[in-house]
């Protein structure tokens, strides 16, 4: 077997112990109030390419922590995730009727279920992380759910969101968008490295430096694909509407940079990435391999 098919095989596991495990965490849809959780599994199941576990999955394995611990940590990442996904699509919002190439949550149900889930995503997010878990010191756990905050409150997700919102129609810096988006969506993306890490054995300082710098690189490699992928990219490829960036006139990295300079940043970006983790050696293969993951969309 290759290094390539491994990595695929991999990713294939990841997901469906992801898929198995939010089952299994997400309220049952028929317990009361059903609709609520019916829509809930609606938002989080059977979609998305689960980059956040498997980035999670990826950096607890380089710090030796148990699969099952990393379960949990991966499933809370991507609630977070989906409620953001459901409440950026809302009228309010971004007014998307397409996400993971179905109807959007509000569009499916309503706009107040759609509000509903993305609430109840978020709490239960840290109902799952405060758990005790045996695996895990006290600190470990309280960690957890710190960085998990961090990443999702005004000075990470919701805030990247805010200044997303309030830059409609402007024309940011490089330095203004690139802040932007390393809240908006390298916040959670970080903090999926940082989780997984977390489950495992203590970091010395320069390990804690080298996948920072991974994980910065990343979570801004990821947006710049999506901009371009939104430039050049149909509706049912993307499973969400493709072109609402230039039709909503947002400040993206294609609108700032031109297409070609911003597949030069990805590919920038990318390279940083492998730096980023060169000392750990072939212990980090997994993690090379999700940064080529993230820019290769793009090919």
């Amino acid at each position: 077997m290759t290094s390539k098919d491994e990595f695929s095989t991999w990713t294939k596991a990841i997901q469906a112990r992801t898929e198995a495990a939010l089952d299994q965490w997400l309220p049952p849809a028929a317990m009361h109030p059903a609709r609520l959780h019916e829509a809930m599994r609606y938002a989080v199941l059977g979609g998305g390419k689960r980059v956040r576990p498997l980035l999670c999955h990826a950096a607890g394995e380089l710090m030796q922590a148990l699969p099952e611990v990393l379960d949990r940590a991966a499933c809370a990442l991507e609630m977070i995730h989906a409620y953001s996904l459901v409440h950026d699509d809302l009228p309010c919002m971004d007014d998307d009727a397409l996400r993971r190439g179905k109807p959007t949550v509000h569009v499916q149900y309503d706009e107040a279920t759609a509000l509903l889930v993305g609430d109840a995503l978020q709490t239960q997010a840290f109902v799952l992380l405060s758990e005790p878990v045996p695996a895990l010191a006290a600190g470990q756990t309280a960690a957890l759910v710190h960085e998990l905050a961090l990443a999702s409150g005004s000075l990470g997700m919701a805030g990247g969101q805010a200044i997303d919102l309030e830059s409609v129609g402007k024309r940011l810096t490089r330095d203004q968008l690139e802040t932007m988006h390393r809240m908006k969506t390298g916040a959670l993306l970080r903090a999926s490295v940082r989780m997984g890490a977390g489950c495992g054995r203590a970091l010395v300082d320069d390990e804690a430096v080298a996948l920072d710098a991974y994980a910065s690189a990343i979570g801004l490699a990821f947006q710049v694909v999506d901009d371009i992928l939104d430039a050049t990219t149909d509706s049912a490829t993307l499973g969400k509407t493709a072109g609402k960036d230039a039709a909503n006139d947002k400040p993206t990295y294609v609108s700032l940079l031109g297409l070609a300079e911003a597949r030069v940043l990805a590919e920038d970006l990318r390279r940083d990435a492998h730096a980023a983790i060169r000392e750990f050696g072939s212990a980090a293969a997994r993690l090379r391999s999700l940064a080529d993951l993230v820019v290769d969309r793009i090919n």
